[in-house]
C-alpha cells in the first residue's frame, strides 16, 4: 500500500493496520484487542498481550541464526577506540548484567537509573533492565548534581548504574563526584551503585554502597527474558525544565516495539543487517528509539559514537564514521549539519572519504531552516529529509518516506502526517481547526499512535493538565504551525516562538528563515523582546561562517533589509547582534526562551541542560549593546 492508503486506514480502522504492523513483534502471548478506548485519553495498546522487548531486539535475531552479524559498533572519536559487538557478543554481555542486576534485587517493575557516557555498556544496561522488565532511566551523562538528585527523587531507583567519567572532545567530566553529590540531595536512596572505572579516571568508590562494574559482570550468571505485559512500562525519561519538575515521560513496550519496528522500515527503509546511525545520546530521546530500540528490533547494525561533529578531530568527524562502517542512513540535528557548515563551508573535508553507500540523511529535534537544507543537499548529493517530533511520541509526527512512499520535498515543511498521526492546525482561542495555509496550533486528534506516552510517571494528572486539557479531544504538541493545500506540514517552532507585534502575530522562525539565506550566516536565532509600544519586537543573533572577515555592521545592516523585503515592515525587525555561539542544550536545541528573559530585563537561572553556560553571558553583553538585558542571571 502507498502513503494515501496507509494513512486512512490508520485512522479509520488503526486496529487493523497496528495488528498488522505488530505481526512483525514476537509475542508470548496475543493481545485481548488491539487498541483499548474505555477511558480516554489513558488509551491502551494491546492490553493482554505478553512480550520482552529485550528478546525481540536481541536474542531472537540469535534464534533465527543471525547471531554473528554485527549488532552494535561503538567509535570513539575522542578514546580513538572501535569495538564491534555481534548479536551473540550483546546477548552474552546483556544477559550478565541482568544478571548482576537481578544478584542485587532487581525486580520486574523496580527502576534503575542510568547515568552513562556514550559507551556500549548504556546500551546494554537498557537492554538488560528490559530484560528483567525492570524499568530504566537513563539521565544524560554529565547532567549537574541539583537535577539528577530531582530525578533520582521521582524515578526512586533501586540501583544506579553509572560510570566513572564521560569526554568531551578535550576534557573530561568526573561522574562520580556528581553522582554523590546528587544521592546526598535526593531523598530516597539507591540501594547500590554499580560503577564502571574507565581508563581515564578512577572513580573513589563508598564503602557498602559502590560495586566495581567488571567484578559485579564476571561473577554474574546470565538472566533470562522476563515477560512483561504490552502496557508495563520499558521506560522513563524526562524532559526537562528550567523551573517546573521535569515531567517523566512513560513508555510502554508493546506499542513502542510495534511503532519503532514499523518506523524501521518505512521511514528510514532500513532492513536485517543494514547500517544505521543516529547521532545522538542515549540519554535523550533519539538515542533511546533510534540508536538502542529501533535499528535491533529490526536487526540493524546500529552505531554508539562517542565524540562531535566538529573538533573530534575536525568537521570530517561524520563522513569518516559514514565511510568507515558503510552508514546506509544518518539521523542527526540540524545544529550538528550548521557546525559543520560553519568549519568547512565548502565541504572540504567530505572529499577525503567515500560515503557511495550512505543514501540518507534524517534531520530532528529543532526545525530545519532551508539554508541548511540546500547547503547538505548540495553536498551530500542524497535527500534530505527533516521530520518532527518529540519525547513524548518516540517516533516522528511527521515526516518524508524512504521506504513507502517518497515524496517530493519542500524546503521548510516536515513533509506528510505520520500514520495514526490524525494531525489538525487549531485556532488557539476558539480551538476551531483551521484551513490550508492557517497558522496555528498543532494538535492531534485522540487517539495517538501507538508509541506515544500513555502518561506522565506516577502523575496522571499532570498528564491530562500538561496535554490533553487545553483542548479535549486533542494532544496539544506545544508546536506552531500550518498545513499547506497539499497536505505539506509546516512547523514553525513552539507556540511562545510566535510574538506580537502591534497586534500582528509573526513567527520567528520565518524570520530565522530569512536571516539563513545570507552567505555569512552560519546559524542564528530570532527572539521576541518587550516593547513598551508595539508589545514585542524582533531581535536576532548570528553566529558567522568560518573565514568571514566583512565588518559586522554592515551584515546586519543587510539582514534587517533582507527581512524588510522578504516578511515587510510590519515586523519591525531592526536589530540583530553578531555572535560567537548561540547558547544551547547538549541536545543542540537553541535556549530562546532563556534568551528572552535575559532581553526583558527578567531574573533567569541557567539551564541544567546548557552545553556552554559562557554562551549566556555573551548574550547578555550583545543585549546590553543594543539596550535590552538589565538584569544578571540568579
Amino acid at each position: 500500500m502507498k502513503y494515501e492508503e496507509n494513512f486512512k486506514e490508520s485512522l479509520e480502522n488503526p486496529e487493523a493496520f497496528w495488528g498488522r504492523a505488530a505481526e512483525g513483534i514476537d509475542w508470548d502471548k496475543k493481545w485481548d484487542c488491539v487498541l483499548d478506548q474505555s477511558n480516554s485519553p489513558f488509551f491502551k495498546w494491546f492490553p493482554g498481550a505478553m512480550l520482552n522487548t529485550c528478546f525481540n531486539a536481541v536474542d531472537r535475531h540469535v534464534l533465527q541464526g543471525r547471531g554473528d552479524q554485527v549488532a552494535l559498533i561503538y567509535d570513539s572519536a575522542v578514546t580513538n577506540t572501535v569495538q564491534k559487538y555481534t548479536y551473540a557478543q550483546l546477548q552474552e554481555r546483556v544477559a550478565r548484567i541482568a544478571g548482576f542486576l537481578k544478584g542485587l534485587g532487581v525486580e520486574k517493575g523496580d527502576t534503575v537509573l542510568i547515568y552513562m557516557p556514550m559507551i556500549p555498556e548504556a546500551v546494554m544496561s537498557m537492554l538488560a533492565c528490559a530484560r528483567l522488565g525492570a524499568v530504566h532511566s537513563v539521565v544524560f551523562g554529565g547532567f549537574a548534581p541539583r537535577e539528577l538528585s530531582v530525578r533520582i527523587d521521582d524515578a526512586k531507583p533501586k540501583v544506579i548504574l553509572s560510570a566513572s567519567c564521560g569526554i568531551e572532545v578535550q576534557r573530561v567530566i568526573p561522574y562520580k563526584p556528581l553522582l554523590d553529590e546528587a544521592i546526598e540531595l535526593a531523598g530516597p536512596k539507591p540501594e547500590k551503585c554499580v560503577i564502571l572505572q574507565r581508563p581515564q579516571v578512577n572513580a573513589e568508590m563508598k564503602q557498602g554502597r559502590d560495586l566495581d562494574w567488571n567484578e559485579q559482570e564476571a561473577s554474574a550468571q546470565p538472566a533470562d527474558c522476563v515477560s512483561v505485559k504490552a502496557t508495563d512500562p520499558l521506560y522513563i525519561l524526562y524532559t526537562s525544565g528550567t523551573t517546573a519538575l521535569p515531567k517523566g515521560v512513560v513508555r510502554d513496550n508493546g506499542g513502542h516495539a510495534v511503532a519503532l519496528l514499523w518506523s524501521m522500515k518505512h521511514i528510514y527503509n532500513i532492513n536485517p543487517g543494514e547500517v544505521y546511525w543516529a547521532a545522538s545520546d542515549v540519554g535523550w530521546v533519539v538515542g533511546h528509539s533510534y540508536i538502542v530500540y529501533g535499528p535491533l528490533l529490526r536487526g540493524a547494525t546500529t552505531i554508539v559514537f562517542e565524540g562531535k561533529p566538529v573538533g573530534t578531530p575536525d568537521p570530517g568527524a561524520f563522513w569518516r564514521v559514514i565511510s568507515e562502517h558503510g552508514v546506509k542512513a544518518l539521523f542527526t540535528a540540524p545544529t550538528a549539519i550548521r557546525a559543520i557548515k560553519r568549519e568547512d563551508p565548502n565541504g572540504e573535508h567530505l572529499k577525503k572519504y567515500d560515503i557511495s553507500k550512505f543514501e540518507t540523511l534524517f534531520l530532528a529535534g529543532e526545525r530545519l531552516d532551508p539554508d541548511t537544507y540546500f547547503w547538505a543537499t548540495d553536498l551530500l548529493k542524497v535527500p534530505v529529509i527533516d521530520h518532527w517530533w518529540q519525547t513524548e511520541t518516540a517516533w516522528a509526527i511527521c515526516g518524508n518516506f524512504r521506504g513507502l512512499e517518497q515524496f517530493p520535498i519542500k524546503a521548510g515543511s516536515a513533509t506528510m502526517p505520520m500514520p495514526g498521526y490524525n494531525l489538525k492546525v487549531l485556532d488557539g482561542i476558539s480551538a476551531q481547526e483551521l484551513g490550508p495555509n492557517e497558522a496555528g496550533l498543532l494538535a492531534v486528534k485522540l487517539p495517538l499512535p501507538p508509541g506515544n506516552l500513555p502518561t506522565l510517571w506516577n502523575n496522571d494528572k499532570r498528564f491530562v493538565e500538561s496535554y490533553m486539557a487545553p483542548f479535549p479531544g486533542y494532544y496539544v504538541t506545544g508546536d506552531g504551525g500550518h498545513i499547506d493545500e497539499e497536505g505539506y506540514v509546516f512547523v514553525m517552532g513552539r507556540i511562545d516562538d510566535v510574538i506580537n507585534v502591534a497586534g500582528h502575530r509573526l513567527s520567528t522562525g520565518g524570520m530565522e528563515e530569512v536571516l539563513s539565506k545570507h552567505p555569512s550566516v552560519a546559524e542564528c536565532a530570532v527572539i521576541g523582546a518587550a516593547d513598551n509600544l508595539k508589545g514585542q519586537l524582533p531581535v536576532g543573533f548570528v553566529v558567522l561562517k568560518s573565514g568571514v572577515n566583512r565588518q559586522k555592521d554592515e551584515i546586519v545592516s543587510e539582514l534587517v533589509q533582507m527581512v524588510r523585503q522578504d516578511i515587510g515592515a510590519v515586523a519591525s525587525f531592526k536589530k540583530a547582534v553578531v555572535v560567537n555561539r548561540l547558547p544551547k542544550t547538549r541536545s543542540g536545541k537553541v535556549l530562546r526562551g532563556t534568551m528572552r528573559k535575559i532581553a526583558d530585563g527578567e531574573n533567569y537561572t541557567v539551564p541544567p541542560t546548557i552545553d556552554d553556560p559562557t554562551a549566556l553571558g555573551e548574550i547578555e553583553s550583545a543585549l546590553m549593546q543594543i539596550g535590552y538585558a538589565q538584569k544578571v542571571a540568579d
